[in-house]
């Protein structure tokens, strides 16, 4: 867990000129996560497309949300999460591999109106074995799901390491990543209850059928630049330079719930120990337990 508040500290009290080297600093151990670009890529980039905080103009506000993390013990809060959901999960697939973890926690951007209100104050990823990054800007229900925020992506880290589950970026579909979403949530959900569930989805989505039933239309889907769409929504898609489909923010994850919900009600088990299973046998399973009709490659 890097003791990123303190860094944070530093970028908000330098002077102007020595921001953005910091920021670089506070993101550079995270430079593994892009060891695959054969040029790597800009730190301080990376803080600004994550939705971090403005170093050029900091405001009090920012000052005050960051004095927010610190006064809610942030940090030692997701480090014991994390602690507990590897505990869980290499209790219920003792084969899957555990990588070490490097975790950064990061204060948002408050002037930015989709973190602030579409996404709500968060941004994690955590896709790629071994590194969690987490953005969020320190909301009431912000603070109240950090546990279940940490053990969200950690289950993606554990899906996505090596004996896991490969993700190809010229094959992969959105099936995988709608099904990955609804397994980190029900996760989180079995440690943490209710608050497991990504707090950016609406009640409304979650039992939409007609939105289950679009996102079940573009699960064969490929090429990532698509993705936003489909399992944001068509907001997020839009701020990212993608082209809309019709849904709403979060309606991914509220449809990936159902169809692991409706595949653990057939098979069993749990979200834990379904940590590697293929997103295809979750679909064939789940489809007709919903009543949708299977896609092309389901």
């Amino acid at each position: 867990m890097i003791s990123s508040g303190s860094m944070m500290a530093r970028v908000l009290d330098a002077a102007p000129d020595a921001r953005a080297d910091l920021v670089r600093e506070l993101w550079a151990p995270m430079t593994g996560m892009y060891r695959f670009l054969p040029d790597g890529v800009d730190m301080a980039a990376v803080h600004r497309q994550s939705f971090g905080f403005d170093w050029d103009d900091p405001s009090d506000r920012v000052r005050e949300g960051l004095d927010a993390l610190v006064a809610a013990d942030a940090w030692k809060r997701i480090e014991r999460a994390l602690e507990d959901g590897i505990a869980a999960l290499a209790s219920a697939d003792p084969g899957a591999t555990i990588p070490d973890l490097t975790v950064l926690l990061v204060l948002g951007d408050p002037t930015d109106e989709h973190f602030l209100d579409e996404v709500q104050g968060l941004s994690g990823f955590g896709g790629i074995s071994g590194y969690i990054a987490i953005t969020v800007w320190p909301t009431p229900r912000v603070l109240d799901r950090f546990e279940a925020i940490a053990v969200h992506e950690l289950h993606h880290n554990i899906r996505y390491s090596p004996g896991g589950v490969a993700w190809n970026p010229a094959t992969v579909t959105v099936g995988e990543h709608v099904v990955s979403e609804g397994l980190a949530d029900v996760f989180a959900a079995e440690l943490y209850g209710d608050a497991g569930y990504t707090h950016f989805v609406a009640d409304a989505t979650r039992s939409d059928d007609d939105v289950l039933a679009k996102v079940a239309s573009g699960l064969d889907v490929t090429g990532m630049h698509d993705f936003a769409a489909w399992v944001l929504g068509d907001a997020t898609a839009r701020r990212f330079g993608g082209e809309p489909v019709g849904l709403p923010t979060g309606a991914g994850y509220a449809a990936g719930a159902r169809l692991v919900h409706a595949y653990l009600e057939a098979a069993g088990g749990t979200a834990a120990r379904s940590v590697r299973t293929p997103a295809a046998d979750i679909i064939r399973t789940a489809l007709p337990r919903l009543g949708l009709s299977r896609t092309e490659g389901y």
